[in-house]
């Protein structure tokens, strides 16, 4: 044998052990690679055949290849299941092939694919039954008779090899024949441009990887962000507030409002979640002074004006058990961050990718409280319902107080602004869910609303607390829970605190893949301390077409009543002009997914009879929301 071949073997296992990892993914997956053969007729690299050989580095490169972009993996699945369904060659097959070949190419090295039948494929074959350099797949088998490229191929010469190096190196050589080291010598000399090529490629990745490592921005944490664009305009009349208001003037002007959010999700362990949101933006709700909110739009929550960056939200979150998670919240965490609302693509928390409005988002019950404080989320039974001989069904429960960094007296934790709920969540049959809620809230005067906690009482704008839904009269109690000081003729400020009892029904059901069909109720009995009862109803639905006309794009039609005053018992007539007229939400959009990253959203939103007055007109928004995402 001569000294040359010797040095070449030599040198071969460092020369191709950037293809054993290769090799170890096509043996693992049953998917093959066809998108390496593409991408190496767009391959700038000099193939000098054995010289170049002798120089490729022997290094560990699984980490780079299994970072390789998820469309070569798909491209890798798609060649793959090509040759799945290949028959073992009958013996007239056989002959008929041989038949054909005569004259033909010979040598492996012209060939596109490697077939069973081919000469290179029967040597390697055999050099692995003598020698096992091919464990075979996951499953045991070792499915000799498909097709491969010759990327795929490579690899198992390499292996083989590899194999036979370390028996050489052993010193057990005489297990090696020469007639297998003279096979081997001629498939590597054959399958050289594809080594060399593979070389290239995982160098290339260990530079991206390297690059990645030394810019990325931070080993535990992954920033997301989220930008909208928002021209808005809300075509109405000034309502009344009972015999508040008598404005009739069309206030509201045709406006363009953005807002940011920064989210930098951090885990330790990889089970764990840090969350800090950072959020700016000029998105105010229109000049209402009727403390009304139904129709806000998500965006408008902040309702900002002077483009301040705040910190929106903070908690971590972590299993204390497989099936346990706590949340420690520790800033103006709502009730969604660990309590499943049941309500799907509606949903987004407030963002920019489901519905328009806020109402729309999530039952009203979620919109009680907020703030610091402790959530339990607990997970019975199995995960596969069929598996289990009751349905599986999960158990939250949550404390949060809206004042509990104020150490003052009449504040903090426990003697504050507080809310607590329990949830009971359970899916009886596939496809649908139910969740029973019940909310338990303390409000301080002029507190009170459907506002995640916000606490605000009197707003920077002198408008009244509106909440993020609901009518005005709703929020503020008829103004009874309200600092309305002389802003209603013959009052003075008689805002006093709030005690409420919730409870809220939540289902859904999707009906297909094309569509899911979404529901709540809420019942909400409340009590003005030392002076009178009072109760407040909310109930919706809507329906969902996820991929409508486009893959990630989404139609939407909601309808419901935002909470509204039922009943309110004070004395001294202080309910004298409650109007309870049947307001409305009626609301339609379509997010046109335009690239991954970006949509559209036109829509429409109209409230009948604005604060549950038939003598107002309706309120129509029309909106475009447009959202960046990263």
């Amino acid at each position: 044998m001569s000294k040359k071949f010797w040095n070449c073997l030599l040198f071969s296992p460092a020369v191709l052990g950037a293809t054993l990892v290769a090799s170890s993914a096509a043996v693992a997956t049953e998917s093959q690679s066809a998108n390496l053969v593409a991408q190496s007729q767009d391959t700038s690299i000099e193939i000098q055949e054995t010289e170049l050989l002798a120089q490729v580095p022997g290094t560990n490169s699984a980490n780079s290849v299994a970072n390789a972009p998820a469309t070569t993996i798909r491209q890798i699945n798609r060649y793959g299941r090509e040759g799945r369904n290949l028959r073992q060659p009958s013996l007239r097959n056989l002959n008929r092939a041989r038949r054909k070949t005569k004259g033909q190419v010979t040598s492996v090295s012209q060939l596109s694919d490697v077939q069973p039948t081919d000469w290179a494929f029967q040597a390697l074959q055999s050099l692995v039954e003598r020698y096992g350099c091919i464990v075979g797949y996951p499953d045991g088998t070792y499915r000799g008779n498909r097709a491969l490229t010759r990327f795929e191929f490579a690899a198992g010469v390499n292996a083989c090899l590899d194999r036979i190096t370390e028996l050489l190196q052993a010193a057990i050589a005489d297990t090696v024949s020469r007639e297998d080291l003279a096979i081997l010598q001629r498939l590597q000399e054959e399958f050289s441009a594809e080594l060399a090529i593979l070389r290239g490629r995982v160098d290339a990745l260990e530079a991206r990887a390297a690059e990645l490592e030394a810019n990325q921005f931070s080993t535990t944490t992954k920033l997301r962000g989220e930008v909208i664009f928002a021209f808005v305009d809300n075509f109405e009349d000034q309502g009344q507030y009972g015999t508040y208001n008598d404005n009739t003037q069309d206030e509201d002007q045709t406006v363009f409002q953005y807002r940011v959010r920064l989210d930098f999700n951090t885990s330790f362990s990889g089970e764990d979640l840090l969350f800090t949101r950072l959020q700016a933006g000029n998105a105010q709700a229109f000049n209402q002074k009727i403390a009304e909110a139904e129709g806000q739009q998500t965006f408008n929550i902040l309702n900002r004006t002077d483009d301040t960056v705040e910190l929106d939200k903070l908690f971590y979150k972590f299993p204390v058990r497989d099936n346990i998670r706590v949340t420690i919240a520790a800033n103006k965490v709502s009730w969604y961050d660990f309590v499943p609302t049941l309500n799907p693509y509606m949903e987004d928390y407030d963002g920019g990718s489901g519905s328009l409005s806020a109402f729309g988002q999530r039952s009203p019950i979620y919109r009680l409280g907020g703030g610091k404080g402790l959530g339990i989320e607990y997970d019975f039974g199995c995960k596969d319902q069929y598996a289990c001989v009751y349905s599986p069904f999960s158990v939250s429960f949550g404390y949060l107080a809206a004042e509990g960094e104020d150490p003052r007296e009449g504040r903090g934790l426990f003697n504050g602004d507080y809310a607590a709920l329990a949830q009971l969540t359970f899916t009886p049959i596939k496809n649908f869910q139910i969740g029973l809620t019940y909310n338990k809230g303390y409000f301080g005067p002029g507190n009170f609303g459907y506002d995640d906690g916000a606490a605000t009482g009197l707003g920077d704008n002198g408008s009244l607390n509106s909440g993020f839904v609901g009518t005005g009269v709703a929020n503020t109690i008829f103004g009874l829970n309200a600092e309305l000081n002389d802003r209603r003729p013959g009052s003075v400020n008689i805002a006093q605190p709030v005690s409420t009892n919730a409870y809220g029904v939540q289902m859904s059901w999707r009906a297909a893949d094309w569509v899911t069909i979404n529901g709540f109720g809420m019942y909400l009995d409340g009590k003005l301390i030392g002076l009178g009862d009072f109760e407040q109803w909310s109930y919706g639905a809507n329906i969902a077409f996820p991929d409508l006309f486009k893959e990630g794009s989404l139609g939407g039609i909601v309808v419901g009543r935002e909470p509204y005053m039922n009943e309110l018992d004070v004395p001294n007539g202080l309910s004298s002009g409650l109007r309870q007229d049947m307001s409305w939400h009626i609301e339609a959009f379509y997010k046109y997914q335009v690239t991954d990253n970006i949509s559209i959203t036109p829509g429409v939103t109209v409230i009948t009879n604005a604060n549950q007055d038939d003598d107002n007109d309706e309120l129509i928004i029309g909106t475009i929301r447009t959202t960046f995402q990263f």
